[in-house]
């Protein structure tokens, strides 16, 4: 039955999971099995980036961070690949949805779910990931506390009111400016298009 389900997830086109249920209800119908989306299987599996892989060989090296400037650089390294630490994280970053809740809960419960990422080498794969996270996040709070110690100004330290402030402002900035550029683009997509039917009519 197991093999048999999983060939129907494989030709099943992505579908939303029926929401009616509490994420607390361990019940797994048929239509559970049927609308788990394939990549919720993790088959693919995204290269542990070098950076996380230096972290957790060893997380409190100093080496050559003998400046805060280095100390910036470093920290900044890992926010690119960590995303934003929790000192200037948004509400919306640190928080966890229901359905995200309930899509793992779900994809947890299925049967044979596990069997697929067991022989797909996705489960040892995931925990390496999750362990190479840990360690960068563990490394980006040590240079952090190195940083304070020194006296080094933020990145290289927790931040600050002031600096969440001014992260938060010119996250904003970048935002308008990413939507000045869409809306150029648009602009020049209605022209062209216009330019091209003008073409079109004057060829008839």
């Amino acid at each position: 039955m197991a093999a048999t389900a999983a060939c129907a997830l494989l030709a099943t086109p992505l579908a939303a999971r029926d929401e009616d249920k509490p994420v607390t209800d361990d019940t797994v119908t048929a239509r559970d099995v049927a609308v788990t989306p394939i990549q919720d299987l993790n088959l693919e599996k995204d290269e542990i980036p070098p950076l996380l892989l230096a972290a957790q060989a060893d997380p409190y090296s100093l080496a050559g961070l003998n400046r805060c400037s280095k100390i910036v650089v470093a920290v900044e390294e890992l926010d690119k690949v960590l995303g934003p630490d929790f000192d200037v994280a948004d509400a919306n970053e640190r928080k966890m949805t229901v359905g995200s809740v309930a899509k793992s809960v779900v994809g947890a419960l299925i049967p044979f779910r596990g069997v697929i990422r067991e022989i797909s080498g996705a489960n040892k794969h995931e925990r390496e990931f999750q362990d190479a996270i840990v360690a960068g996040v563990m490394r980006r709070a040590y240079l952090k506390g190195i940083g304070l110690k020194q006296g080094c100004q933020y990145p290289a330290r927790p931040a600050t009111d002031a600096d969440r402030a001014r992260v938060a402002k010119a996250r904003e900035q970048a935002k308008l400016v990413e939507q000045q550029a869409e809306y150029q683009k648009d602009v020049v997509k209605d022209r062209e298009k216009e330019a091209k039917k003008a073409a079109d009519q004057a060829n008839r």
